[in-house]
């Protein structure tokens, strides 16, 4: 699998959509056990492929940040893409929601996961589950 870390950072509100110096990123949302397949791949592949990731234990999902206006053209299936705005997203050691936790925590350089990278490791990951359940 070729892959790429493009090392897009969140970018900072140009607006009153979070204070001065938050980073606005766009969250992938997906159910846990793919995310966690697609973190294993992204991983594999590159150290620095995959950026923080939130994992939110009560509604079984993983959050991939994602680099602003992702979610404008992102269209996998059993997946979501949502514009933050900055809302309430911030890039700091404390889960931005309650009952959630970072699997992977926001680093020295806060960069966001690739948005095309991220897609191709959502999709072997739903191959491998696939092919997984279909031995049982």
């Amino acid at each position: 699998m070729e892959t790429s870390q493009s090392n897009v950072p969140c970018t900072l509100p140009s607006s009153s959509a979070g204070a001065v110096g938050d980073p606005v990123c766009d969250l992938v949302t997906v159910p846990a056990r793919q995310g966690l397949e697609a973190v294993d791949i992204l991983r594999r592949a590159a150290a620095d492929a995959v950026g923080p990731v939130l994992h939110d234990g009560g509604c079984d999902t993983l959050g991939f940040l994602v680099p602003a206006g992702t979610a404008a053209g992102w269209d996998v299936p059993g997946s979501t893409c949502t514009e933050t705005d900055g809302r309430g997203l911030r890039l700091n050691p404390e889960p931005p929601v309650e009952g959630s936790d970072w699997l992977l925590p926001p680093g020295d350089a806060d960069l966001a996961t690739d948005p095309v990278v991220l897609r191709r490791a959502l999709g072997e990951a739903a191959r491998l589950i696939e092919a997984a359940d279909s031995c049982r």
